[in-house]
């Protein structure tokens, strides 16, 4: 057996997998993978390979490799040095090992970001929910669920391919520079609804700058303020750019406030900030190698012309710098435009890039009924569950679809979902199990205010939200005192509503009893750190945090966790097929613990030892509509009041200049 022992690791060196871990984007799991798939692919055919075998990505700069047994190996992507045993040898085409070589990968010049590194055979590496891909932020697949490191020994699995190895030729490799054009299609959230038309026209217009603080989770870039075509999201949130969670596409632009940002594989996989465009598969390759400082715009083109991102055949019409296009889809991102078989509620069929079709219902609000429909949408998928079929991830009010387009193409998979959605039972019909799981809640936790402390030291001193998001969800909501915001929360009974709202199982929920329902805006920009399991409110929605990462949620507290780290048999709470605790339509409801206690609870529960209160039971829709019915009145008061207090704090961030802030900082 070939065994490779990592000398010099270099600063971010994973095993990742090609298309890496799909059909879990409903929970929260991003399909990590090749951040530029078309150079680790590459690498794979040269070393004779099947192109999604299990091989290495190097961020920067790429490691140094000793060998104990012969056998063939190949780099592509950024141009490097490459040398075996101190003698140079080239990129693109298929190295002879022997026993005791060592390969040293250089670092990356002046173009490009990231550099794949194909064996023949293809690595060892642990599968994790069926692709050995890392995704670093979870702490899984790969080796170890983490980047190598000094004396990490990699193992090389049989050849099972009959495919000889070859030299890359000139024409298939892709063009690298420092300034790039992207292809994006329309959608889902476009002009006019969400942007003005001089925003899209801006949008195409602008010549983007990367920005340094960019990694495997999105590509931030610099350019000019939407003017917005609206003032706020409403419930979901003060800002123009807050919308109900709804799934994201990897490749999306993601506004998230004033700042654009590129979704790459290890992003969220739902979210509440619009998207206007999205780019195509076949350009994804070109986040990979993305460098802070190169220049970038994005080019519209039409859905039918979009390359085939698996065709080896087609690769060359997607592996150069420059888009050649005669303009995007002029329909505004919205595909078709129905009414449910009962005539109750419109449905809206967004696109989101050339792999997902979005189905939206109903109006911009909070309405348990449309998350009922949703669910009946996705049940009746999965009873067919099409060839083709990748995801289907639910949101708020919306279902997205997302399928291999070299299977299904967008116009047969409209057609069918148009089919789907009317064969739909009434909304009322719907009666779903829905569990009561109790959990801990270490109220205004210290691990929440010192991720407020990082924020303001790093980020912004100057937010409305700052220093104590508490104080400013009492405002926001008109209530005399932040023992009100504790006694709204504890008493609150929250059904969840949707999985991965921050990765890893993070649920999204609401307050059964719209009087519960407090709701604040999103930070702006987002923090940077996040603790684990933190809960907090952004728009109407309370999260826990499934991991440590970036956020936006206003922090009320901490609570144990909500994704199983361990393995699923360690953990009596955890189902054996999944490391997810949490279902749609559980409710959550809150006991208050000390930070210490909860600090125990915690460490109980990443040993295995830790228990969850949870009973069963269901969610009627009927018992709920009579439920508001039968408290209408008060229910209209409480609601009004929370209203009028948001739009005084509107009021008083437009004076204070907030809004004028929120443009410089999406600038920075």
């Amino acid at each position: 057996m070939t065994a490779i022992e990592v000398v010099r690791p270099g600063p971010m060196t994973t095993v990742q997998d090609w298309p890496g871990r799909t059909g879990y984007w409903q929970v929260g799991v991003p399909p990590s993978g090749p951040m530029d798939d078309l150079s680790f692919r590459l690498a794979n055919v040269a070393v004779g390979n099947a192109e999604g075998a299990p091989g290495l990505e190097c961020t920067i700069m790429g490691p140094a490799l000793r060998f104990t047994a012969a056998t063939v190996v190949a780099v592509t992507g950024a141009p490097v040095r490459v040398t075996l045993n101190g003698t140079v040898v080239p990129q693109h085409s298929p190295i002879s090992i022997s026993d005791g070589d060592e390969l040293d990968v250089g670092a990356v010049g002046d173009v490009g970001m990231r550099v794949y590194l194909a064996v023949r055979g293809g690595l060892r590496a642990d599968a994790y929910l069926g692709s050995a891909s890392t995704f670093t932020l979870g702490r899984f697949g790969g080796h170890h669920g983490r980047a190598l490191t000094a004396g990490d020994v990699l193992t090389v699995a049989p050849v099972s391919s009959s495919t000889a190895p070859r030299r890359v030729q000139i024409d298939e490799q892709p063009a690298l520079g420092n300034s790039w054009e992207l292809a994006v299609t329309v959608g889902p959230h476009s002009a006019p609804e969400f942007f003005t038309d001089h925003d899209i026209a801006t949008l195409y217009a602008t010549s983007y700058e990367v920005h340094y603080n960019s990694d495997r989770t999105g590509i931030r870039l610099i350019g000019p303020r939407p003017e917005w075509a609206r003032e706020d999201g409403g419930e979901a949130g003060l800002h123009p750019s807050n919308i109900h969670d709804n799934a994201y596409s990897v490749g999306a632009l993601d506004f998230t406030g004033d700042t654009p940002i590129l979704l790459g594989p290890d992003g969220p996989s739902l979210g509440g900030f619009v998207c206007p465009v999205t780019v195509t598969t076949a350009d994804r390759w070109k986040l990979g190698q993305l460098t802070p400082g190169d220049r970038l715009r994005l080019v519209p083109i039409r859905t039918a012309a979009a390359a085939d991102a698996r065709a080896l055949d087609q690769r060359r019409r997607a592996q150069h710098l420059t888009v050649l296009s005669s303009g995007g889809d002029d329909d505004g991102g919205i595909l078709a435009e129905r009414i449910t078989s009962d005539g109750a509620t419109s449905v809206t069929y967004r696109r989101s890039g050339d792999d997902n079709i979005l189905v939206e219902y109903g109006d911009m609000t909070l309405d348990l009924a449309l998350r009922a429909r949703v669910h009946a949408l996705q049940q009746r998928i999965v009873a067919d569950a099409p060839r083709g079929l990748i995801d289907l991830t639910p949101g708020i009010r919306t279902l997205q679809v997302k399928v291999d387009p070299s299977v299904i193409d967008q116009d047969r998979l409209l057609d069918w979902l148009v089919e789907c959605e009317s064969d739909l039972p009434a909304a009322d019909d719907l009666v779903v199990p829905s569990r009561t799981v109790r959990l801990p809640l270490s109220w205004d936790d210290p691990a929440t205010r010192e991720a407020i402390e990082r924020y303001m030291l790093g980020v912004r001193d100057n937010a409305p939200w700052c220093p104590w998001n508490i104080e400013f969800i009492r405002r926001m909501n008109g209530l005399d005192s932040v023992d009100d915001v504790y006694r709204i929360v504890f008493d609150a009974d929250y059904l969840v509503l949707g999985l991965g709202d921050v990765y890893l199982g993070a649920p999204v929920a609401t307050p059964l009893d719209p009087r519960h329902r407090l709701v604040t805006t999103k930070y702006n920009p987002a923090r940077t750190w996040t603790p684990e399991n933190a809960v907090g409110i952004g728009g109407a929605y309370l999260c826990v945090y499934g991991m440590e990462g970036p956020g936006g949620y206003q922090f009320v507290g901490r609570t144990t966790q909500v994704w199983n780290h361990r393995h699923p048999e360690n953990a009596a709470d955890f189902e054996p097929e999944h490391p997810w605790l949490l279902r749609f339509f559980d409710r959550i409801s809150w006991y208050p613990v000390s930070a210490e206690e909860l600090l125990d609870m915690r460490a109980d529960m990443a040993a295995g030892r830790g228990r969850v209160d949870i009973r069963d039971g269901q969610f009627s829709l009927a018992e709920h509509r009579q439920f508001l019915a039968d408290n209408a009145d008060e229910i209209t008061a409480t609601r009004d009041q929370m209203v009028d207090s948001r739009r005084e704090e509107r009021r008083r961030w437009s004076e204070g200049g907030e809004f004028a802030i929120g443009m410089k900082e999406s600038l920075a």
